[in-house]
């Protein structure tokens, strides 16, 4: 029999789900499963006929972090691991980046427990929908390998001193309280995971895809500005927004009193 894909790919209307693939492995992120994940992403950000991008994961977890089994081997290099370690972090990095900069939002859908790499996957995404039973961690720590590169997606999510508190304890720490600090969107049953989440990423679709990838765009590079710096940049994607054919589209239709038709 031929090896399950290690990412699955499928599209529902809309809205592209890919779903981490290797349940006895707790999905942790491979170079391989990294690789596939940043390729079908890529390939999300380039087709015309997606408009939101959900990651899900297949058993018990959604994804445990790094794969510390293809990693350990490496330690006994000449070199203690140092070149592979560094390319190694560097394809996580590039893959989380790429996450934040592909045009389409990009929705998490958690229903087990996400640490490490995981935490720092969902953390990445544009929005993310949890299951009751969904937990999260930085527990690098705990076994002498603090968090750092989950800390830059953490931290950017998530108020300062809550974020330190994870990264400190490698504490879990259930749904309820990664909504409350802001770490996801929405909370659901386990039952109900899949239609809370589709309903959103749905919901998402059925707005121009143009104005949403500038708006996706806009909301991050304006993070970094300064009050003034954001307000010009703003200013000036407003007006560009405001000269797509979207935009008069939207705004007739919101004057007439009927439903847009969108550019393809």
């Amino acid at each position: 029999m031929a090896e399950a894909p290690i990412l699955t790919k499928e599209l529902d209307g809309a809205v592209a789900i890919l779903t981490l693939n290797r349940p006895e492995a707790r999905n942790a992120l491979s170079e391989e499963l990294m690789g596939a994940l940043q390729t079908a992403l890529d390939q999300a950000a380039g087709d015309k006929a997606v408009k939101a991008v959900v990651i899900a994961a297949s058993g018990p977890a959604f994804c445990a972090g790094h794969d510390l089994k293809q990693m350990t081997p490496h330690m006994s290099d000449p070199d203690k691991g140092r070149v592979y370690f560094e390319k190694l972090f560097a394809q996580c990095s590039r893959l989380m980046q790429a996450i934040v900069r592909c045009p389409k939002p990009v929705i998490a859908q958690v229903h087990g427990i996400a640490t490490a790499a995981g935490c720092q996957l969902v953390a990445s995404c544009d929005l993310a929908v949890a299951s009751d039973a969904a937990r999260f961690a930085t527990p690098g720590v705990n076994i002498g390998l603090f968090c750092s590169t989950p800390m830059v997606a953490l931290s950017r999510n998530v108020p300062r001193k809550q974020a330190m508190e994870m990264l400190l304890t490698g504490d879990l720490i259930d749904a309820k309280t990664a909504k409350a600090i802001g770490l996801v969107n929405h909370v659901s049953t386990h039952d109900e995971l899949r239609v809370t989440t589709m309903h959103l990423a749905h919901k998402i679709a059925s707005k121009s895809r143009a104005s949403v990838a500038l708006g996706k765009e806009a909301f991050y590079r304006q993070l970094d500005m300064s009050l003034s710096e954001a307000y010009d940049y703003a200013s000036e994607v407003m007006t560009r927004n405001m000269m797509m054919a979207d935009a008069n589209e939207g705004i007739c239709a919101f004057i007439d009193k009927r439903t847009p038709k969108w550019e393809a």
